[in-house]
């Protein structure tokens, strides 16, 4: 495609897709999250690009004078957020009962729209978005933390074999250190000498925790435990 007066245009929106899903990938990878700086960046670029497809078709598609064309511009969106439906399922793990990534795959997905708005220039809702985006992942995060909340997680413990816990004592156990108790299961190992524990556990105390870890380090019959909390 030649220089011409739209050439500044396709480069401002290209400039600030890049900008905007930069700015969003920044805070993702402070925060540690795979999918963060460049995947955002390039998530956004890449919607704005096949948007411009669009937008600008005049100049590359030509019907002749006894042909009729009609593009709708709603089906490359479609086609750009049904892709990137991938891409947010594979930053979201889970590991046991726990799974993370939600956030980021959200992250992507709104950058992507971001993308779609820089394409086809609507500067003003892809600005208010992406300041909305920055808002919810940051302020919002602050938020959560002051409010009061539950700790979900899961929960296993190995005694020895000789030396296992009831299971009316465990709960009473549990109890005690601020937590309740679901869906309880077993496990035993002869050839490796234990039985286990596994179940999920609440508190509304976070400091909960450290009291349950440190009154079973305590537990010489104890030959391990472990503590998942169920995050997103």
């Amino acid at each position: 495609m030649p220089v011409n007066e739209h050439t500044f245009d396709i480069a401002l929106r290209l400039a600030l897709a890049l900008a905007a899903g930069g700015i969003i990938g920044l805070e993702r990878s402070y925060h540690g999250r795979p999918a963060g700086f460049r995947t955002h960046a390039l998530v956004c670029v890449a919607s704005a690009l096949l948007m411009l497809v669009t937008a600008y078709e005049s100049l590359w598609f030509n019907a002749g004078p006894s042909q009729r064309a009609v593009i709708d511009p709603t089906r490359m969106a479609q086609g750009i957020m049904t892709g990137i439906g991938f891409l947010g399922a594979g930053v979201i793990m889970k590991d046991g009962l726990s799974v993370r990534g939600l956030t980021t795959a959200a992250s992507i997905w709104i950058t992507a729209a971001i993308g779609i708005l820089m394409g086809i220039g609507f500067y003003l809702p892809a600005a208010l978005a992406t300041l909305l985006t920055l808002g919810t992942l940051s302020v919002f995060r602050w938020i959560e933390s002051m409010m009061p909340s539950q700790f979900h997680a899961h929960h296993s413990v190995r005694f020895r074999l000789a030396a296992t816990m009831p299971e009316a004592d465990y709960r009473a156990l549990i109890r005690a250190q601020g937590f309740s108790v679901a869906n309880l299961s077993y496990a035993m190992n002869r050839e490796a000498n234990y039985f286990e524990y596994q179940m999920n556990v609440r508190t509304t105390q976070h400091g909960n925790v450290n009291r349950l870890t440190d009154t079973l380090s305590k537990l010489d019959s104890v030959i391990d435990f472990r503590i998942s909390p169920s995050g997103d």
